[in-house]
């Protein structure tokens, strides 16, 4: 049988608090999804969720007779989140579907494992693994198919996608990540057939996804592959017919100044420069205002690149600034804000007011004209601004 390698997160003290209280009395509990499947790659590990026979009631009473906090993150669903020893970690009682919509399932309580696992999506994502022993539990094919790199639902591909419209985008994602060679023929048809379902799923889950997308290390076959689908038609018909040049250049920009990847920088780059259309992406996918400022700013100052890089940074902020010059081509000027910080106006309302000039609309004005000779000066000190100060009260005196 297989089991899992030995990891660094199989002998924290917090989940090891958890297995006992919950392992002990006729209790179980196994490790499930994402942490073996990814151990079982050599790839680092966030989340380590847990899942039980135990229903709620009895995985709280038995976590809070150990001394560990619970919260009921998910209670309806079955599902709490445990605090031990400054980990957390999410418990889920076995599941099975009663019904389904595509949107959200009505669930009961079940206690065969193999009815958990058949409700998940993917068989590289139905593992589930002993935390003492790590001997792993597979009904469905999931090791040979981590061994192939292949990417593939749970039986009959359409019925898994009817219970949940999002596994077209999340196959993608998957895909991406796991998938080596050819996409799984059936569930790739399978996706494609389902594609305008995706109509029927809320914006945020849809933005959710799209943006994990877009994060992946390097996104562009599968986005490519996702266009050529007809996904995009569906999620993003505002989709720039050049994107994959700016893609392309974004990318390679992103490599020669070490940039992290950032979703929104890279949705930006599938869009035309153009503040308008990015404002109503934006609103469709539901982004915060923060989010939305951003990606009108990318939109909008894209064609901008001539303005120096702290000035347009002073404009609009430095990450922002960045993320313009990574699009449109000058990694240079991106690794210059690096370390910097944009300064203050050394020089207040009150300072010109001291100088005789009487509180009102020529203050604002001075202000104004002395803020953007210091921004065109590439932000001088103090003494200098006191200068431009002397100047443009001269002249408004004048």
């Amino acid at each position: 049988m297989t089991g899992l390698p030995d990891a660094e997160w199989r002998d924290r003290p917090g989940l090891r608090r958890i297995v006992a209280a919950l392992n002990g009395n006729g209790g179980a509990v196994k490790i499930v999804g994402g942490a073996v499947r990814d151990t079982l790659l050599g790839l680092p590990v966030t989340d380590i969720d847990l899942a039980t026979p135990l229903l709620p009631d009895d995985v709280t009473r038995r976590l809070e007779a150990a001394d560990i906090k619970v919260i009921p993150t998910g209670i309806a669903h079955g599902t709490v989140t445990a605090i031990a020893s400054g980990d957390h970690h999410e418990i889920t009682t076995l599941r099975r579907d009663v019904e389904t919509d595509g949107r959200r399932a009505t669930i009961a309580f079940a206690s065969d494992w193999r009815d958990d696992a058949a409700r998940r999506d993917f068989t590289i994502n139905a593992l589930y693994a002993d935390p003492e022993t790590g001997a792993v539990d597979d009904w469905f094919g999931g090791l040979a198919d981590l061994d192939t790199g292949r990417v593939a639902f749970i039986g009959d591909a359409a019925t898994r996608i009817a219970e949940d419209h999002l596994r077209i985008l999340r196959f993608y994602r998957f895909a991406a990540r796991f998938e080596q060679g050819d996409l799984d023929p059936a569930s790739h048809a399978a996706v494609v057939t389902a594609r305008q379902s995706l109509k029927s799923l809320s914006r945020e889950r849809i933005a959710d996804e799209l943006l994990k997308i877009l994060s992946l290390p390097d996104p562009r076959a599968i986005v490519g592959r996702m266009v050529t689908d007809g996904i995009f038609e569906v999620l993003l018909p505002e989709l720039d017919p050049i994107f994959a040049v700016v893609f392309d250049r974004l990318l390679a920009n992103e490599r020669a100044v070490g940039a992290q990847p950032a979703s929104l920088r890279r949705l930006s780059a599938l869009l035309p420069a153009d503040a308008a259309i990015a404002e109503q992406v934006a609103s469709r996918l539901r982004l915060s205002t923060r989010q939305r400022k951003h990606l009108a700013a990318l939109a909008r100052c894209r064609g901008d690149i001539a303005r120096p890089a702290r000035q347009l940074a002073h404009a609009i902020g430095i990450e922002a600034a960045r993320d313009v010059h990574l699009l449109a081509g000058d990694p240079a000027a991106a690794r210059d804000l690096e370390g910097w910080q944009v300064p203050m106006l050394p020089v207040k309302g009150g300072d010109i007011v001291a100088r005789g000039i009487a509180a009102g609309p020529d203050v604002a004005r001075i202000l104004k004209a002395v803020e953007a000779a210091w921004v065109a000066e590439d932000f001088p000190g103090a003494a200098r601004v006191a200068e431009l100060v002397d100047q443009k009260i001269g002249r408004t005196s004048d």
